[in-house]
């Protein structure tokens, strides 16, 4: 019987990383990065420019196209102390392309750097555009425990909240890069695919891809789709409990459209996930389509628990194709042309990848959410993998080389 990941502990999950080898700055070009090559349970060295050889016609690889927005404001109280104020995602009922098209004032939780310098009562001003006198207004509304609530406010009605963060804003780096964002950030942190606002961190896997590489894939017949998972904060979250019964995984925004699930419910080639995150909404999909069999009556949306994979049946699970048809048809019946919602799937050793037959991803941190996703596509091989990017040199995290882990 396999073991609940709940009683697995991060401390198992853990390796030496220099910090030396955590890139800090991306390669001029971006498929210059190399490409660690897991397949057969033979580790290769490649280059990323090289990935398009490795799949063939009839293959669907995907993408998450969620770009990342420039939810760092920093403002002065009256006395000079600088606070930091980090926009996590909007309050109430409303999604996150919604939050972004407000116009005139917007509630989000946020992370404020410096609060206790803040008063309560004293509302903090920034420049938007000061040849316009723009100034967008900031006033605390509510301390919760995993933030603050913060209402934004600004008078010009022609500029939403997307805009307010373009040009008010800076890049939430990782922490891990110490360092500010810089001017080439603004380009480099983001996909050159990426479209549907809503970040708080690229989905890094996708940076080392060009258009010249997807046209590459194209051309050898590969299918590519697009999903969004907008990426929280809690993406580096650590995980500070003993058990991971204990922790709490974060909740995440998706979307995915109809046209994506009828590509992966017709592949009969190898599905690829570019990245973690387009893993655990295409998992997340998987348990939506099988809630929808087993209650059909039931709203279509996602809305995925941590533990909700991990829950005893006594029916058999569909495959693939049988519960991506199903997805698409009850779409198609309700006349829905997407689905979205929030997933909090946490993905580690015990569960079974539903969906995918490789993952393109980058180097992890030790004791991360992420490496135990790795390891649930892996395996315990994992350890042998990244013993062999420290040892021949990749460059790991954010900024670092490539991995396409083939699961089978």
């Amino acid at each position: 019987m396999k073991q609940h990941p709940g009683d697995l502990s991060i401390t198992s999950f853990s390796y030496s990383l220099p910090d030396d080898r955590i890139a800090r700055f991306p390669l001029e070009e971006r498929d210059a990065s190399r490409l660690l090559i897991y397949q057969n349970q033979l580790i290769q060295d490649g280059m990323f420019r090289d990935l398009p050889d490795l799949f063939s016609e009839g293959d669907l690889l995907i993408f998450n196209q969620t770009r990342v927005v420039q939810a760092r404001l920093h403002f002065q109280t009256q006395t000079g102390a600088a606070i930091e104020v980090f926009c996590l995602e909007p309050v109430g009922d409303i999604t996150i392309p919604m939050a972004m098209l407000q116009q005139g004032s917007a509630d989000w939780l946020c992370m404020v750097g410096n609060a206790k310098k803040w008063k309560e009562e004293e509302h903090l001003q920034l420049p938007v555009n000061q040849e316009k006198l723009i100034f967008i207004e900031v006033q605390l509304l509510e301390k919760k425990p995993e933030g603050y609530v913060v209402r934004f406010s600004w008078k010009d009605s022609a500029l939403c909240f997307a805009d307010i963060l373009d040009q008010a804003g800076f890049l939430p780096l990782p922490p891990y890069l110490k360092r500010d964002a810089q001017e080439s950030d603004k380009s480099r942190y983001q996909t050159v695919y990426a479209d549907q606002k809503g970040s708080v961190a690229a989905p890094t896997a996708g940076l080392h891809f060009t258009p010249e590489i997807i046209q590459q894939l194209k051309t050898r017949g590969v299918t590519c789709q697009y999903l969004t998972l907008h990426v929280g904060a809690g993406t580096f979250k650590p995980v500070k409990a003993e058990k991971m019964s204990e922790h709490d995984m974060h909740s995440e925004e998706v979307i995915a459209t109809l046209e994506l699930i009828e590509s992966v419910a017709a592949c009969e080639g190898k599905i690829a996930s570019v990245g973690t995150t387009t893993l655990r909404t295409l998992e997340s999909l998987y348990w939506t389509a099988v809630r929808l069999m087993d209650y059909p009556e039931t709203a279509c949306v996602i809305a995925v628990n941590q533990w909700d994979p991990y829950e005893t049946r006594t029916t058999p699970l569909p495959d693939r194709k049988q519960a991506f048809r199903y997805l698409a048809q009850m779409l198609r019946t309700r006349k829905m042309d997407s689905i979205q919602g929030e997933t909090r799937i946490i993905i580690a050793p015990g569960y079974t990848i539903r969906v995918i037959d490789a993952l393109v991803t980058n180097f992890h941190q030790p004791q991360s959410t992420l490496l135990l996703l790795v390891s649930a596509c892996i395996g315990d091989v994992w350890r042998d993998v990244y013993t062999y990017a420290l040892e021949h040199d990749y460059r790991f995290l954010s900024y670092g080389d490539s991995s396409v882990l083939f699961l089978k």
